[in-house]
C-alpha cells in the first residue's frame, strides 16, 4: 500500500500562491487516476483536479485558469500549483490516487488558508 503525504499549505493573503506536494512512499507510476480534493469546514469534499497516467487533466470550474496539476513520476510526486488564490479556497486539500483493482488512496491533507 503506497502512503500519500501532501506539503506545502499554509496561509496566504488573497491573490497569493502556494504550491502543494504529494509525495508517495512507492511508485505512482501504475496510479490510472491521481487527483487533489478539498474539504471546506461544513462542505462536501469536492473534487479540485485530476491527472491521468497519460497527463489528461480535470480541473473543477471554480479553478480553472488558477490551478495547475501535475505528476512527476521519477520523484514519485504529485503536485498542485494554485495562483490567484481566494479566501474561497480555503480548506484542507487531499491528495487520491487510484488504481484499478485496488481501493483508492488518501493522504492526510494539508491545511490551505486565504485571508489578509
Amino acid at each position: 500500500q503506497v502512503q500519500l503525504v501532501e506539503s506545502g499549505g499554509g496561509l496566504v493573503q488573497p491573490g497569493g500562491s502556494l504550491r502543494l506536494s504529494c509525495a508517495a512512499s512507492g511508485s505512482i507510476f501504475s496510479m490510472n487516476v491521481m487527483a487533489w480534493y478539498r474539504q471546506a469546514p461544513g462542505k462536501p469534499r469536492e473534487m479540485v483536479a485530476s491527472i491521468t497516467k497519460a497527463d489528461g487533466t480535470n480541473y473543477a470550474d471554480s479553478v480553472k485558469g488558477r490551478f495547475t496539476i501535475s505528476r512527476e513520476d521519477a520523484k514519485n510526486t504529485l503536485y498542485l500549483q494554485m495562483n490567484s488564490l481566494k479566501p474561497e479556497d480555503t480548506a484542507v486539500y487531499y491528495c487520491n490516487a487510484f488504481r484499478i483493482l485496488h481501493p483508492p488512496m488518501w493522504g492526510q491533507g494539508t491545511q490551505v488558508t486565504v485571508s489578509s
